[in-house]
């Protein structure tokens, strides 16, 4: 992003985009608690502009993150109890909507584990080593992943330890649950539900938040 400092602390509109992040989570009335995983420099500056200035009293503590996604993940999951549905988000997808948040706590229910999407609006190519087309897939079988992704907690959890001594480059949370033979559920997300990554998506945030 260079901007200097974490993307999710970046100010759209006035506010910090974790301020958009949590209060989405915190206004979902079926959300009992928030754990929120951030860089254990960050810790002291997210609780005091972020969680205590905003008062989002249902996050339950900060804790820090690892050097990779899935060691804070798990950093995250560690730090639970008493959990039966557990929802996994990026800080910087702040656009995140109630019913989205809603349906993967239900499909989770269902079917153990869940992730929101959105089918590609381009025509996706696989291409070789060389460079050159070897194929066109379908996009109505295609699927852009998106966060929350929402799982039974004793699934998700148990995967995780068993993750200690594998060396697989997973990108995303429902990746290790396939790894382990479970499936995913895939449910519609949104073309808004954007996470912001670049210059160019702060410009589309604005817009969103108008």
């Amino acid at each position: 992003m260079g901007a200097g400092k974490n993307k999710q602390f970046i100010d759209v509109k006035g506010k910090p985009i974790l301020y958009y992040t949590l209060k989405a989570f915190s206004n979902n009335e079926e959300v009992d608690k928030i754990i929120v995983v951030c860089a254990q420099g960050e810790i002291e500056y997210c609780q005091g502009e972020i969680v205590s200035k905003y008062n989002f009293d249902k996050v339950h503590c900060i804790t820090p993150g690892g050097e990779e996604r899935r060691e804070s993940v798990y950093n995250g999951l560690k730090v639970i109890d008493d959990c039966e549905i557990v929802i996994i988000h990026d800080g910087a997808r702040p656009f995140v909507s109630d019913k989205i948040i809603r349906d993967g706590i239900n499909y989770a229910r269902i079917y153990g584990a869940c992730a929101c999407g959105v089918t590609p609006k381009d025509t996706v190519k696989i291409k070789d080593e060389s460079g050159f087309s070897v194929s066109t897939p379908k996009r109505e079988s295609l699927f852009l992943v998106q966060t929350p992704q929402s799982f039974k907690f004793d699934l998700i959890f148990n995967c995780y330890n068993k993750l200690k001594n594998i060396d697989d480059n997973f990108t995303d949370d429902t990746s290790i649950i396939e790894h382990f033979g479970h499936k995913v559920f895939l449910y519609q997300g949104s073309y808004s539900n954007i996470k912001i990554t670049t210059p160019e998506d702060l410009a589309f945030a604005e817009n969103i938040i108008e």
